[in-house]
């Protein structure tokens, strides 16, 4: 099966008028239970700081986590021309199917086709205005919604989370794959839980056994940006909504790869 061609469809769809987004940087996994929303939490975080407009875009329509990291639990506000995101404590846009829900705990029980259209939405019916970097938290895996995101919004790059366990190897290679068959520029790798450090011999373990990231980026020819350790302190920051008052200096790299 041919992944790339010169007669390839355009599926791409327009953002709103309004909106001048510099960057789009999707996020990506190749299953769930890696971290990724959290990663894509973290960066934003990041890039905030650093004194840019930020948006994040959670595109994990049957699991959406972001607005629980950030402590946003308010409706859309709605206008003529379209959907206003809401912020977070700084001021980092925000769109999750949540704020759609009567409930957000109530389940999201949709088609592929019904969460391609809801991600089609976010890119073209939200008023996101100037924005420097958006990172769009992809569902893990290969299914319908990243699909509909590389074919419809022009992706500027992806970063690819990973976690130590064997098995991620292989299937972090179906998301490189992906990511070159859609001709979307992978720039770097992000291991997370790489180890965790007791707190009272000061000894580091690998709960998820040794890492193999070294040898990913070799195989594959891509960039380690970061790895991230198991911290307590960093899950309740996001079960508690804080996530913007958390501090690592794991990612510090992160933003001269993004530029």
């Amino acid at each position: 099966m041919k992944g790339t061609g010169d007669n390839k469809t355009d599926f791409s769809v327009e953002t709103n008028e309004l909106n001048h987004i510099k960057k789009v940087i999707g996020i990506i996994s190749g299953k769930g239970g890696v971290g990724k929303s959290i990663v894509a939490s973290m960066l934003a975080v990041i890039m905030r700081r650093k004194g840019y407009n930020v948006a994040i875009m959670d595109a994990d329509v049957t699991g959406p986590s972001i607005p629980k990291a950030f402590g946003v639990h308010e409706c859309i506000p709605t206008s003529d021309i379209g959907m206003l995101p809401p912020k977070s404590k700084t001021g980092i846009e925000i769109m999750s199917v949540n704020f759609l829900l009567d409930n957000e705990t109530d389940p999201i029980v949709w088609r592929g086709p019904r969460i391609s259209a809801i991600i089609k939405q976010f890119w073209k019916d939200v008023i996101w205005q100037d924005i420097d970097y958006m990172f769009i938290d992809l569902p893990p895996g290969t299914a319908d919604a990243s699909l509909t995101v590389f074919q419809s919004i022009k992706v500027d790059g992806i970063i690819v989370v990973t976690s130590p366990q064997d098995l991620v190897s292989m299937i972090v290679s179906k998301a490189i794959k992906m990511a070159n068959m859609m001709d979307i520029p992978i720039i770097g790798i992000i291991e997370n839980m790489s180890w965790f450090t007791c707190d009272f011999c000061g000894k580091k373990y690998h709960i998820f056994g040794e890492s193999k990231i070294d040898d990913i980026c070799k195989e594959h020819n891509i960039r380690l940006l970061g790895r991230i350790p198991i911290v307590p302190e960093l899950a309740s920051a996001c079960d508690s909504g804080e996530i913007e008052n958390f501090k690592g200096d794991w990612l510090d790299g992160v933003p001269d790869a993004l530029d």
